[in-house]
């Protein structure tokens, strides 16, 4: 059993990966071998619509075309049990990173051909982690429930069960005292940072173990 963390956020050790890191010892907990990936490590583009994963005698079998760092990490997600992506809402949606990689892993495995809407054969479990300064209570009114819907059905057609969790009202700097932000209060965020984020990351953990848990009961079924 194999799961894949992928951070689309700029940071290695902030909010975004680390609960990335807890989904991946939830899913490890089970028994998966993990790895993560930050995609500001890696040089690549979006989809560039050249349309050659829909040419009827493409043998490209869902891999995208393009050849650049994403190459072989799509290639190792769909081989892999379990994809948990993680992204801080940068502008009211996932960061650039996150959006171009959805574009090349997804879009080469939609169908314009089937009622199904999927080419992919086998089976991706998939959870998605949401980071945002926004308080919970806002969430709605900004309509980031429709972004966060419309991954959950994109990511369903990699024919596994799909789950979001949401960390709102992150703390965003180590000293507040330095940036220009008297929007935020310190101490409020500071009062998030101790009583909310552990319960986001047992959140991120129970995500990964779940996930995990699905892929190993369907091994004992089959």
């Amino acid at each position: 059993m194999k799961a894949i963390a992928i951070n689309g956020s700029p940071r290695k050790n902030w909010n975004t990966a680390n609960l990335l890191k807890k989904s991946l010892e939830g899913a490890a907990s089970i028994g998966a071998e993990t790895e993560l990936i930050h995609l500001y490590d890696l040089d690549f583009k979006g989809c560039s619509s050249c349309f050659a994963c829909k040419k009827i005698e493409s043998n490209l079998n869902g891999y995208c075309v393009m050849k650049d760092n994403l190459t072989d990490v799509l290639k190792t997600i769909l081989s892999s049990d379990i994809l948990i992506m993680g992204s801080p809402i940068y502008l009211g949606n996932i960061t650039g990173e996150m959006k171009s990689f959805m574009e090349r892993l997804i879009f080469a495995n939609l169908s314009y051909d089937s009622a199904e809407r999927t080419n992919f054969m086998g089976v991706i479990h998939s959870g998605f982690i949401y980071t945002m300064g926004l308080p919970h209570e806002m969430i709605e009114s900004f309509g980031y429930k429709y972004i966060f819907e419309n991954n959950k059905s994109y990511l369903q057609l990699l024919n596994g069960i799909s789950e979001y969790i949401i960390s709102a009202d992150c703390y965003q700097f180590n000293d507040y005292s330095k940036y220009a932000a008297s929007n935020f209060s310190e101490e409020h965020k500071a009062e998030i940072r101790e009583k909310q984020f552990p319960i986001d990351c047992q959140n991120a953990f129970k995500l990964g173990e779940k996930l995990a848990l699905y892929v190993s009961n369907q091994s004992i079924t089959n």
